[in-house]
């Protein structure tokens, strides 16, 4: 069995996606649920398509060349031809912010909006503009991007998971982009102090965030940047690797 996909918790539940022999099925990651998988050999998840599966051997993780899709819009900052369909429908330029001061700009079709938040794991939010096409708020976005950056990587938001935003930063911040619209997001997690980031697929699931899930084990509470399971080969049984643990776990 093979970790070849996962879903943030947006409308529907957050899951690891896995397949064996060349079917896949979608495991939830309820709070509460238990999971007891050791982790294998990890290569190319090779393709999904509906609920059928396409292994791939090659070594390259999550995917291979041959299996990596190459989206146009990564790093487009509008000077583009609109390559896409999607480029033509109505955009959303917003800020997404991470506990307790990191902000992004970013983009995406109106009525993804509060999905593609959710799906990032962002604290608040604020819907600064919405504009004709893709292009249009590409470049806006990058325009915005020179002062306050476009990205947020994982272990940033782990930093981040058992504090709150700063308000008076976050009220600073509305002041200076006036938005049309603010969003203030809970998931549950109700940490107490951070977890550690860690690889793995057992324990108990607090909640998620985004793509981390929060698993608690042994005592420790954990941290598990779901993209980085895509691509094992999963065992039953639980891990038996040495962890390090909290100092929660000793109390």
């Amino acid at each position: 069995m093979q970790v070849v996909g996962y879903r943030a918790r947006v409308d529907e539940h957050a899951a690891l996606r896995l397949a064996e022999d060349g079917r896949v099925t979608t495991e939830r990651l309820d709070p509460g649920t238990e999971m007891a998988y050791a982790l294998g050999e990890r290569h190319c998840a090779g393709a999904v398509d509906g609920d059928d599966h396409y292994a791939c051997d090659n070594e390259p993780a999550p995917y291979c060349p041959e299996h990596t899709d190459i989206w146009p819009c990564a790093r487009c900052t509008g000077q583009c031809a609109k390559p896409l369909d999607a480029c033509d429908e109505e955009h959303a330029v917003y800020l997404a912010a991470f506990a307790p001061d990191t902000v992004k700009v970013g983009v995406t079709r109106s009525w993804r909006l509060e999905t593609r938040l959710r799906e990032q794991g962002a604290d608040r939010a604020a819907h600064l503009r919405t504009v004709a096409d893709g292009r249009i708020a590409r470049q806006v976005e990058a325009d915005i991007a020179a002062d306050l950056g476009d990205r947020v990587r994982v272990p940033t938001k782990v930093a981040g998971l058992d504090q709150s935003v700063d308000e008076d930063w976050w009220a600073a911040l509305c002041r200076d982009y006036d938005p049309l619209s603010t969003f203030d997001f809970e998931y549950g997690l109700d940490l107490t102090e951070r977890p550690m980031a860690e690889t793995l697929a057992t324990g108990t699931v607090r909640g998620t965030k985004g793509r981390v899930a929060v698993l608690e084990n042994a005592g420790s509470v954990y941290a598990v940047d779901l993209r980085r399971l895509v691509g094992y080969e999963l065992t039953d049984g639980g891990t038996d690797r040495d962890l390090q643990s909290s100092l929660g776990a000793f109390g």
